[in-house]
């Protein structure tokens, strides 16, 4: 179902609202290390879902970041996610980050494929015990 070494890669301009700044992780008006985060899970989410199953989505379970490197407002950042590993149903990314300069960062994530239907029951119940 997923090879072993394949890639995605996606990328993105720096808009104000991805600012640490503006996010709030901040006080500079530079990319947030929890938006890379996300560009980083979009970019291993967007190449497994669409070969999932009828029924079946990924969740993140995992994220281990170094950001090293500040890119500023108007810059486009580039994620290239690579399938590292596969233990049954979680799968392992490696992940590299880069502006137009340098790179800006290494990932690794790992992700767990769930049956929709029995994950979102769940989360039903758990916010029906927290708000009866």
């Amino acid at each position: 179902m997923f090879e072993i070494g394949a890639t995605r890669e996606m990328s993105w301009v720096v808009e104000p609202n991805h600012l640490a700044s503006a996010f709030g992780s901040g006080l500079v008006d530079v990319l947030a290390t929890p938006v890379l985060v996300g560009f980083c899970e979009e970019t291993c989410r967007s190449m497994i879902d669409p070969n999932l199953e009828e029924g079946q989505k990924t969740v993140g379970i995992s994220v281990s970041l170094v950001h090293s490197a500040a890119t500023p407002p108007g810059m486009t950042v580039t994620v290239v996610a690579t399938l590292r590993a596969m233990d049954g149903r979680k799968l392992t990314f490696d992940v590299t980050c880069t502006d137009a300069i340098e790179p800006i960062g290494q990932c690794e994530h790992t992700r767990f494929i769930i049956d929709s239907d029995r994950f979102d029951a769940k989360i039903k119940e758990k916010a029906n015990l927290a708000n009866p």
